[in-house]
């Protein structure tokens, strides 16, 4: 055991002990309680970003083809119905008989206009031109295609084709098997200014059946 006097000493230094404890405690209880407390969080506002997710949560996108919506064509600078009113005129002047010498079913359609050279013909035949447009005769009789004939001839003037091909058919479905509008065909290209000539297709462009036609250009007189 230790004497009386230890005794008493670590008896004193126990009570200061705890009294600086005491003191250490509340000396920290005082400076939380004095320290400022850390200002409140404030959210962010949300961004364009979120907001667009948070309304969109949920939908299904649809699935639709891209679609491009083409322009309307623009109506022709020519008026249709004086169009048509003025090939009715020029089929009237179209007659189906000429002065010239008839000819047979079998024969070539050969024709230039008198003042021109007859090289030009030539390269006609040979199909040294090149074929701009291009009538179809087949399933019209006499008046339709002379119609057609005329609206054909002033479309192509104005539209400044040069070299045309028209096709007339070998009249094999026709009576007797005669080209009807072949023989037609002659006396109305032959009666219009603006045919220069006009000659038989090459086999490979319709042979008997078809007509190569040289016109004026739209500036000629």
């Amino acid at each position: 055991m230790l004497p009386p006097s230890n005794r008493n000493y670590l008896f004193i230094m126990s009570a200061d002990l705890k009294q600086r404890l005491k003191q250490i405690k509340k000396t920290l209880v005082q400076q939380t309680q004095a320290a400022p407390k850390p200002a409140p969080i404030i959210p962010s506002e949300p961004t364009d970003h979120e907001l667009f997710l948070a309304a969109t949560q949920g939908v299904v996108k649809l699935y639709r083809p891209a679609r491009f919506e083409y322009p309307r064509a623009k109506p022709s600078p020519w008026p249709r119905q004086h169009e048509k009113d003025e090939a009715a005129v020029m089929a009237d002047a179209m007659s189906d008989l000429w002065p010239w010498d008839e000819l047979e079913s079998g024969e070539e359609l050969l024709f230039i206009r008198p003042g021109l050279k007859m090289e030009t013909l030539r390269k006609l035949r040979r199909g040294e031109w090149v074929v701009q447009a291009q009538l179809d005769l087949h399933g019209m009789n006499s008046d339709s295609a002379r119609l057609a004939v005329a609206e054909f001839l002033l479309h192509c003037r104005r539209t400044n084709k040069r070299c045309v091909r028209i096709i007339h058919g070998k009249g094999l479905g026709s009576v007797n098997r005669e080209p009807v509008l072949k023989l037609k065909l002659k006396n109305w290209l032959a009666q219009r200014d603006e045919v220069l000539g006009f000659s038989q297709a090459r086999a490979v462009d319709g042979g008997s059946g078809a007509v190569l036609v040289l016109l004026k250009g739209w500036r000629e007189k």
